[in-house]
C-alpha cells in the first residue's frame, strides 16, 4: 500500500510539473535543477513561417464569380493567391447580419518584394458594386516578405443603399504591384466572421471627443513569452512588460483582450545587436513593424521603427476606447475599434536586418497596458460566428482602479471567455511555482492524514 501511495504522489506531482514546465512563459528546470528561462520558439522556428489555423479547409479561389466556392462565416479557410487578376469566393448573407471577411497573404520567403507590393479585399454584391472602400495591405518601407492582412464588409444597418438585403455576394482577393519578375502564388487565409444586429438601435454616429492622451508605458521587469506564429496561435497577454526573441524575416502575433469602453496601448522595443553591420550602410529603414489589429483581423493602426544596430522603440498612436459607434468614424484608427474581443499585436523583423547585423535572435519587449473599467456591450440580438469572439469574459479584465491592470497580476494566469482564441495568458515562473507549491503542499497533507489512519 505503501508502494502505491508513494506512487500516486510521484505521479500527480509529475503531472503538473509537466503541466506547467510545458505552458507558455514557464520556467524549464535545466540539468542542475536550476531553474531557468525556457527559450522563445522562434530561436528555432523557420523566420517566415506562418500558423496557419489547424485543420482549416481549403477553398480554390476562381477567376468567375460563376464557380466561386462558398464561405461559412465562423470557419477560417486556406488558399492561395495568384499574381495576377481577382479570385472569388462566395456569401450568402442574410439581412440583418453584418459580415467581415480578413485575407491573410504570405509571399514566399525569398520573393523579391517592393515596397507598395501587397493585397486588396473587396465585398460586392450580385451586380459587382462594392458593399464598403477596398482595403489594402502593402509591404512597406522593410521590404520584407510579410503576411499581410486586408479586410471587406457588409455592414448593416448602412445609410448606402448597396449591399442591404439577404443573397449572393462576393469576396473579391487580388494582388497589387506585383514584382514582375516574380509571378508565384502566395499562401491565403480567408477568415469569415458574422456580427448579429442590435437588439436596439443606438446611435448612428461616431463619439466626437475621446481620451487621446497617450499614457506612459508599463514598467518593471519584463516576463518572458513565446509569440505565435499566426492569428490563430497568438500568444495572449495582458497589461504588463513582455520579452521574447526575433529573427530576421520573422512575424509574431499576440493578442490582447480589450473590453468594451476600454483602451489599449502598446509599444516595441528591439535591442542592440551583437554585431556591427556586415557589409552595408548599417541602416534599415522599417526594420520593425508593430501593427494592431481588431477582433476579425481588421487593421487599426501600426509603426515602424528604423534600426542601425543600436537599441529602438516605437509606440502606437492613442486609440479610442472600444464602442460600438466608432464604426461610423472616417478615420481608420477610430472606426477599427468597434467592439470588444482579442485585439491582436504583429510584430515584424525586415530580413534585411539579418543582412545587416547577423541572424540574431534579437530582443524584443512588448509594453501593453489596457486603460480603463471594462462596461457592458451594445446588446446583440444573437450570436457571433465564431461564438464568443465579441466577449473577453465575465467582467472584463479591467481591474477597479480604471487603470486596466488585469485581475491576478502576478501570476499572470488567466483565461479568456468565448471562441476569440482566447487562450491562457502567458505567466512566469512565479505563478508557476506557486502552483507546485500547492501542488506539494496537498501531497504532504494527504500523506499525514493516511499515515495517521484518517
Amino acid at each position: 500500500m505503501g508502494r502505491r501511495t508513494a506512487w500516486w504522489r510521484v505521479a500527480v506531482v509529475g503531472a503538473v510539473l509537466g503541466a506547467v514546465i510545458g505552458a507558455p512563459g514557464a520556467p524549464v528546470l535545466a540539468a542542475s535543477g536550476s531553474p531557468t528561462q525556457s527559450p522563445s520558439p522562434s530561436s528555432s522556428a523557420t523566420a517566415s513561417s506562418y500558423a496557419f489555423a489547424a485543420g482549416a479547409p481549403s477553398v480554390t479561389g476562381t477567376v468567375s464569380t460563376a464557380d466561386a466556392e462558398l464561405l461559412e462565416p465562423g470557419t477560417t479557410y486556406r488558399s492561395s493567391l495568384p499574381s495576377e487578376g481577382k479570385v472569388y469566393y462566395r456569401l450568402d448573407l442574410d439581412g440583418t447580419s453584418t459580415v467581415y471577411v480578413a485575407a491573410t497573404a504570405v509571399p514566399p520567403a525569398d520573393a523579391p518584394v517592393t515596397a507598395t507590393e501587397g493585397v486588396r479585399v473587396t465585398v460586392q454584391d450580385a451586380d459587382g458594386r462594392a458593399c464598403s472602400a477596398a482595403d489594402t495591405a502593402t509591404i512597406g518601407a522593410g521590404r520584407s516578405p510579410r503576411p499581410l492582412t486586408a479586410w471587406g464588409a457588409r455592414v448593416l444597418p448602412s445609410k448606402r443603399s448597396l449591399c442591404r438585403g439577404a443573397g449572393t455576394y462576393y469576396v473579391a482577393v487580388e494582388r497589387v504591384l506585383r514584382t514582375e519578375s516574380v509571378p508565384g502564388d502566395w499562401d491565403l487565409e480567408l477568415a469569415p466572421v458574422r456580427e448579429p444586429r442590435l437588439r436596439q438601435a443606438g446611435a448612428s454616429s461616431a463619439p466626437e471627443s475621446w481620451d487621446s492622451a497617450t499614457p506612459s508605458p508599463p514598467g518593471g521587469g519584463a516576463v518572458r513569452v513565446r509569440g505565435g506564429g499566426g492569428f490563430g496561435s497568438a500568444t495572449a497577454l495582458k497589461q504588463g512588460v513582455w520579452r521574447d526573441d526575433v529573427r530576421p524575416g520573422q512575424t509574431l502575433f499576440y493578442e490582447v483582450p480589450v473590453g468594451w469602453g476600454q483602451q489599449v496601448y502598446g509599444t516595441a522595443e528591439i535591442s542592440s545587436a551583437s554585431v556591427g553591420g556586415a557589409g552595408g550602410n548599417g541602416l534599415v529603414p522599417g526594420a520593425v513593424n508593430l501593427a494592431l489589429y481588431n477582433p476579425v483581423r481588421g487593421f487599426v493602426d501600426d509603426t515602424s521603427i528604423s534600426y542601425s544596430g543600436s537599441q529602438r522603440s516605437g509606440a502606437l498612436a492613442a486609440v479610442p476606447p472600444v464602442g460600438y459607434d466608432n464604426r461610423y468614424a472616417v478615420s481608420g484608427r477610430v472606426s477599427g475599434m468597434r467592439f470588444a474581443g482579442a485585439y491582436y499585436l504583429v510584430v515584424h523583423l525586415a530580413a534585411r536586418v539579418g543582412e545587416e547585423f547577423g541572424d540574431g535572435p534579437f530582443g524584443l519587449t512588448l509594453r501593453v497596458r489596457v486603460k480603463g473599467e471594462a462596461g457592458g456591450g451594445p446588446g446583440y440580438a444573437g450570436e457571433s460566428e465564431p461564438a464568443g469572439l465579441f466577449q473577453v469574459g465575465a467582467g472584463g479584465f479591467g481591474s477597479s482602479s480604471g487603470d486596466g491592470a488585469a485581475v491576478g497580476d502576478g501570476d499572470g494566469g488567466l483565461s479568456g471567455g468565448g471562441g476569440a482564441g482566447m487562450k491562457v495568458v502567458a505567466f512566469g515562473g512565479i505563478g508557476a511555482g506557486s502552483l507546485v507549491l500547492v501542488v506539494l503542499g496537498v501531497w504532504v497533507v494527504v500523506g499525514r492524514r493516511r499515515a495517521a489512519g484518517v
